[in-house]
């Protein structure tokens, strides 16, 4: 991303404190589905955060976070991107995340490793999330999948709006791609080189569509 000129907006704080890709009120963005909330209580393997249910955030105190972490970080976002679309008539996101690749809580088996989403479709031109699928297809010795269990969090389902040609498309991958998944949580270099060419194309070829799609 640097390397190709992007800016890059990164969390200050773990989303055990406070989630970013949550909705402000907490409403779940998979109705029906195992979800952790906007102040999480719990990890993805359901073990609790705190040691007292007493210690759990309270309203006054999900508010308090909300206000000094959620909301600088959605209008950071919300000012770059229409800083890009102003400059250059489009404005394109890549919403990075990374999970444990087997997590019964909410899915069976192995998560495919490079998970896209676009709000089901909500969030950009379907030329742009065809490509990117079509990229990711292509890895060899990864799976993936379009719009499958994760469809796309807050960011992507809230900044992505293509009819004002902002684009917005969310990354889920496993953390088995690039890292350990368990203690001591290794970052390991030689994994890593199998799948950033991939991602390097990918961003690539969303830079590519913004282009394409920028005013002459």
């Amino acid at each position: 991303a640097d390397e190709l000129g992007a800016s890059v907006l990164v969390a200050t704080h773990s989303r055990y404190v406070i989630d970013l890709n949550r909705t402000p009120d907490g409403a779940s963005l998979y109705p029906g589905q195992s979800v952790t909330g906007l102040c999480p209580v719990d990890t993805f393997d359901d073990t609790p955060i705190y040691a007292d249910a007493a210690d759990q955030p309270d309203e006054a105190e999900i508010t308090a976070r909300r206000e000094a972490i959620w909301e600088p970080y959605h209008a950071q976002l919300a000012d770059e991107l229409a800083r890009l679309r102003a400059g250059h008539g489009v404005a394109a996101l890549w919403d990075a995340h990374s999970i444990r690749s087997v997590l019964p809580r909410f899915f069976e088996g192995r998560l495919p490793d490079l998970n896209l989403g676009t709000g089901n479709g909500a969030s950009c031109d379907p030329v742009l999330a065809d490509r990117l699928l079509a990229i990711a297809r292509q890895a060899d010795r990864f799976t993936s999948v379009l719009n499958g269990r994760f469809t796309g969090g807050y960011i992507t389902r809230h900044h992505g709006l293509p009819a004002d040609n902002v684009h917005a498309v969310q990354l889920e991958m496993t953390q088995s791609s690039y890292m350990q998944e368990h203690l001591p949580f290794d970052y390991l270099p030689d994994v890593a080189r199998g799948v950033q060419p991939h991602l390097r194309r990918m961003v690539e070829a969303m830079l590519e569509f913004a282009e394409s799609r920028a005013k002459r």
